[in-house]
């Protein structure tokens, strides 16, 4: 058993209080490898922002429990490093689907953990959510569930259609499993093909898709029902589209990507959503990087010379979610 306090983490309770009456969001990025952690904490230690670093069961699988726990060991010392003195970094699990992953991570050194319990009957929902709830509070780590559906895949979680979260819902499930934060479905979706184009217009001078607007009438029933709760949006992606045209232009194929219109998720930002999940965006941002330098220098195989650009463009992706839109900097001095 690793405590995460001994790896210098922090849970997500306190740094969600404080967003909720600071009107501001907390960025939450998952991480697969080590260019990806870099370019997290250089850009929460230069903006003094709390972090959470999410690992899904597909990057515990690809990058391996252990090494992400001393990876996060790792980030915390950088950190310092960079002159962050009292960083607040929680390590969080994804879309945990089973008591035993949840279990799992607590016990590695995580502090946060989510049980994905929304593909599930409401009551067996509940039920796996209170088990998981009960184990890691033993242990002072945050839970957050899930309670209706996001279309889109994400490693591991996909699903077709959306199924709006019902706000009558929210108060017995909050108060029967004793979670401390509830992911939300008003739109959002997983992936970097949030919407199909039959759902989406076009813009008439640019011919971009542009995406159906988030169910704030929703998000304003649940904050109603749940006055200062902790709520979390999931696909949060925005899918720059100046990455997706690198991307296309050094040859690759990525027609229609569409995601989550910044000015909506700064409104989100605003209200009770205090965790906002950004995985695609890093994606694409590396992505288009490494295709550029590969079309404009074919004969390069150092591993560093593409990788390095692929890391500045993601922490400077980092900040612009950061400061423009999350309005979390200075939140962590």
């Amino acid at each position: 058993m690793v405590s995460y306090k001994e790896l210098g983490l922090v849970n997500t309770r306190e740094m969600f209080a404080k967003a909720i009456n600071g009107g501001y969001a907390i960025p939450a990025f998952n991480f697969n490898n080590m260019e990806q952690l870099q370019a997290i904490i250089k850009a929460s230690a230069e903006t003094k922002s709390p972090v959470i670093l999410q690992v899904s069961k597909g990057a515990r699988n690809y990058a391996n429990q252990t090494l992400l726990r001393y990876m996060a060991q790792g980030a915390v010392e950088y950190a310092k490093e960079l002159g962050w003195e009292h960083p607040q970094i929680c390590l969080h699990l994804d879309h945990g689907d089973t008591f035993e992953v949840c279990k799992s991570c607590v016990d590695f050194g995580f502090s946060s953990v989510m049980i994905d319990g929304s593909s599930l009957p409401y009551e067996e929902n509940i039920a796996l959510t209170k088990k998981v709830v009960e184990y890691a509070h033993q242990y002072d780590v945050t839970v957050e569930a899930e309670l209706g559906v996001l279309a889109g895949v994400e490693d591991d979680v996909q699903a077709e259609e959306s199924h709006y979260t019902k706000p009558e819902e929210v108060i017995d499930f909050a108060t029967r499993t004793g979670c401390d934060s509830l992911a939300i479905s008003i739109g959002t979706s997983h992936g970097a093909y949030k919407f199909k184009p039959e759902q989406c217009t076009r813009d008439p001078q640019t011919g971009k898709l542009v995406p159906p607007p988030l169910a704030f009438d929703v998000l304003d029933a649940i904050m109603e029902k749940l006055p200062g709760f902790p709520i979390v949006l999931h696909g949060s992606s925005s899918v720059p589209q100046e990455y997706v045209d690198i991307i296309n232009t050094y040859g690759g194929k990525m027609p229609d990507a569409v995601g989550i219109p910044e000015e909506q998720l700064r409104k989100a930002a605003k209200s009770a959503v205090c965790k906002i999940n950004i995985d695609s965006d890093s994606r694409l941002a590396f992505t288009a990087a490494v295709r550029k330098v590969f079309a404009e220098k074919p004969g390069e195989f150092d591993p560093r010379k593409y990788c390095g650009p692929a890391r500045d463009e993601m922490t400077k992706l980092y900040k612009h979610k950061i400061i423009e839109v999350l309005g979390s900097d200075g939140k962590a001095e």
